[in-house]
């Protein structure tokens, strides 16, 4: 397992990056191992499927002080042969996002796999001579339930003396996830598309209300865990942290503000208005359902009519 980095950067990563890495991955493997119908048209069923891919890719961003933030992602091409990545390439696109994006530059690069390995330090080093230190993004893209945690791994390159030896080493460190306002909508758009498989609202729906239920109860988990911490450091069984009772006391002024006079107000105007669209949705919905009905009863009985039996009912 790599160690811990010790540089202490503060990174932050943005959804978008998540989205592209995932996506690339879906794509390439969906590529390699096609659906059992059409590997069974195209080579009358003998089709080998290939094992997970690995993709890559590099990660651009901004760096402030000693903070970083991963903004986005862009494809690379990858030569199996040299190991290396098509530098031609990211060439062209790093000029073409400049352009359009002129604070941004190059952070590192993204591949997907359960763990670091030893061939990813020479892609690694060949980075170096365009950001001194790159960061590297890896995706896990193996489900695994029993872990809550996104499975993404930052790792840093530190200098470490290994048997007398300098040894550029991977290691892991601390992110937090940075959205802005439109990711927010486009994570939110992407978690409410209808299933391929042709669910039902129903079952949307109780996908929603189990991601609503998880959500709650790790939020509870993690409330827990702070009352306990800081009853414990009330007690004096562990050493009171006053940047730690500062984030909380900033937590809890936020508090009050939500149980004034003039949220009531707001909430409640919202609130009504929603149930006011609610219900004109209802009455336009069910006025439709009424034309519906009277013009079936007026074609049925129209014929009726010409035969010399009853009349139209409008």
């Amino acid at each position: 397992m790599a160690p811990s980095s010790s540089s202490g950067l503060t990174f932050k990563l943005h959804p978008l990056v998540i989205v592209n890495i995932s996506d690339h991955y879906t794509r390439v493997k969906t590529q390699l191992n096609p659906p059992p119908s059409v590997c069974a048209t195209e080579n009358n069923g003998e089709a080998m499927l290939q094992p997970n891919p690995r993709v890559y890719g590099c990660v651009i961003g901004v760096q402030r002080g000693r903070t970083v933030e991963i903004f986005n992602s862009f494809e690379l091409l990858f030569d199996p042969s040299s190991e290396t990545l098509g530098r031609s390439f990211l060439e062209k696109k790093q000029e073409l996002y400049k352009k359009v994006f002129p604070d941004f530059y190059v952070l590192g690069w993204y591949s997907t796999g359960n763990d670091a390995e030893e061939s990813d330090m020479l892609i690694h080093k060949a980075l170096m001579d365009i950001n001194e230190s790159p960061v590297y993004v890896l995706l896990n893209p193996s489900i695994n339930h029993a872990h809550k945690d996104l499975p993404v791994t930052i790792y840093e390159s530190e200098l470490h003396v290994i048997d007398g030896i300098p040894q550029l080493i991977f290691a892991h460190t601390s992110y937090t996830i940075e959205t802005v306002e439109a990711e927010r909508i486009s994570v939110d758009h992407v978690a409410h598309l209808k299933p391929s498989d042709g669910g039902s609202a129903a079952t949307q729906l109780a996908a929603h209300l189990t991601g609503i239920h998880s959500a709650i109860k790790m939020l509870n988990s993690r409330i827990r865990v702070l009352h306990q911490f800081l009853a414990a450091m009330q007690k004096g069984d562990i050493p009171c942290e006053n940047s730690l009772l500062r984030q909380v006391s900033s937590l809890l002024r936020r508090l009050p503000a939500m149980e004034s006079e003039r949220f009531q107000d707001n909430f409640l105007m919202e609130y009504n208005d929603k149930l006011l669209v609610t219900y004109l949705a209802m009455i336009t919905n069910c006025t439709s359902t009424m034309d519906e009905m009277v013009d079936k009863f007026n074609i049925a009985y129209d014929r009726n009519a010409r035969r010399g039996g009853r009349t139209a009912f409008m």
